[in-house]
Formats: structure tokens, C-alpha cells, sequence
């Protein structure tokens, strides 16, 4: 297959995975300036950048299959979607390393956007400064001692169990779906659909099990019950849940493409 394809199909996972990632950075810092609701909105203009790979990435992805089925190269095909799901691994590991230097260089911009007015003034005041000392001062580390202390503190291994699942889910259920299709190319298109099925259960657990949880903490540590360190474990804690989502996606992609083909001939 076409290297070049591939490649940037796998980049553009990673990318999606690393936006996907840095979404817990712009909370915490809200919080932090107390401006959570404009971080939120200023956030979705970084998921722009997300949607449009997954724009790009989708036909993509497509062509390739239509190659591997025209080729009846399906060992090939396999070995692509776990470069694929390796770059949402590698997505997800650099987004945590770089969320303590998002989360000040977001701080900055939640601060500067207050004397600005708008997000256009604020894109063209920051490439006018060019401050290249100050970007260094903001570029912060893994805080490294946190990971080791998380094991001696109370967490909702539940919670983290289930994101974990989810993510696994999550990340290679259109891959499966494809899969699917490939090996029994008469239900390909039933296949496809049923990625959409796999992919919003998912969703569904985690907006009534996961997303409470965290919502309920972070409102915590805005009315002042919780300490700002509640927080900053739980984002941690459920960072390396949802590495090792991405890593448990590896070993769900060709049994859950049998699922789906199970329950595709169900309903046909």
C-alpha cells in the first residue's frame, strides 16, 4: 500500500487523539483564571483543527480498504490499522506530556482574551509579540513525583476502569467495523454502519458514568470543598486510563470485527 497514505493517516490520528487529549488542560485551566465556561468556548476553536483531520482522515481510511480488498491483502490491511491505533497511542502520550505547558500557556491567553475583547485580536497580538523567552519560561515538565503518588491515593478505580474500556472501545471501533467488512465484503456496508452503534454506546456510558464524576470534581474544586490537587489526580489518573485505552484497542480490533460480523449476519 502506498506509504505516503498511510503515513498521514496516522498522523492525522494522532493529532485527533493529541486535541482529544489536551481537552483536560483547558479545563483545569479554567478553573485556575475562574473562566471556565470562555475556556470551553476557546477550546472548540483547537477542535476545529480536530474535526478537519477527521474529515481528511475519513476517505482516507476508505481507500485504503478499497485497496487491501482489491488486493486481497487483508494481513496488510490488519497491520495498517495498528499503525493507526498506534498513532492514537502516541497522540495520547504526548497530549499528557504537553498539558502542564498547555495549561500555562492557556492560563496566558484566558488572561490576555479579557483585554482584547476577541479571539481574532488575540491571535494577532500574540504573533505581533513573538515573545520567544517567554514561551521557554512557560514550557513545563511531567510532574513525575505525581505519578508515583497517585498508587497511595484514593481513586475511583472504577471510574478509571470504565474509561478505560470505553476508550479501548472508542478507538477501534470504526477500524473493527472496517475489518469487518473486509472479511465478508457482501455485509461490508451493514458492517460500516454497525461502527456507529459500537462507537455511540460507548458515548452513552461514558456521558452517564465518567463525565458526572469529573463534572461533580471540578465543581468541587470551583465552590472551594475540593482542593485544586483533587483535580490535577483525577485528570492524571484518568490520562493513563485512557493511554491504556488506547494501548487495549491493540488487542480488541480483530476479535470485535468478528462481533460485528456476528451481529451484521444477525441482521441480514
Amino acid at each position: 500500500m502506498e506509504f505516503t497514505r498511510i503515513a498521514l493517516v496516522v498522523f492525522l490520528t494522532l493529532i485527533i487523539h493529541l486535541i482529544d487529549t489536551l481537552s483536560f488542560a483547558a479545563r483545569i485551566a479554567g478553573i485556575k483564571t475562574k473562566k471556565l465556561a470562555l475556556a470551553g468556548s476557546v477550546f472548540n476553536i483547537i477542535v476545529l483543527v480536530s474535526r478537519t483531520s477527521n474529515m481528511i482522515q475519513a476517505p482516507l481510511l476508505g481507500s485504503i480498504v478499497e485497496i487491501a480488498l482489491l488486493k486481497h491483502d487483508l494481513a496488510g490491511l490488519e497491520m495498517v490499522f495498528r499503525w493507526v491505533l498506534l498513532g492514537a497511542t502516541a497522540g495520547t502520550l504526548i497530549g499528557a506530556v504537553l498539558i502542564p505547558t498547555f495549561i500555562n500557556f492557556f492560563t496566558i491567553a484566558l488572561n490576555k482574551l479579557d483585554e482584547v475583547g476577541s479571539v481574532p485580536r488575540l491571535i494577532i497580538v500574540t504573533l505581533r509579540q513573538r515573545k520567544t523567552q517567554a514561551i521557554k519560561e512557560n514550557i513545563r515538565g511531567v510532574p513525575l513525583q505525581s505519578v508515583k503518588n497517585l498508587a497511595r491515593e484514593r481513586m475511583p478505580y472504577k471510574i478509571l476502569l470504565l474509561n478505560l474500556i470505553i476508550t479501548g472501545i472508542y478507538t477501534t471501533g470504526v477500524l473493527s467495523a472496517m475489518y469487518a467488512g473486509v472479511l465478508n465484503p457482501e455485509y461490508r456496508l451493514t458492517a460500516s454502519q454497525l461502527s456507529g452503534i459500537i462507537n455511540g454506546f460507548a458515548t452513552i456510558v461514558l456521558v452517564l458514568l465518567v463525565d458526572p464524576y469529573s463534572a461533580m470534581v471540578t465543581d468541587r474544586v470551583l465552590n472551594g470543598s475540593l482542593p485544586m490537587d483533587s483535580l490535577n489526580r483525577l485528570v492524571l489518573a484518568l490520562l493513563i486510563s485512557k493511554f491504556l485505552g488506547t494501548l487495549l484497542s491493540q488487542a480488541l480490533l480483530i476479535p470485535a470485527a468478528w462481533i460485528i460480523l456476528y451481529f451484521t449476519r444477525l441482521i441480514i
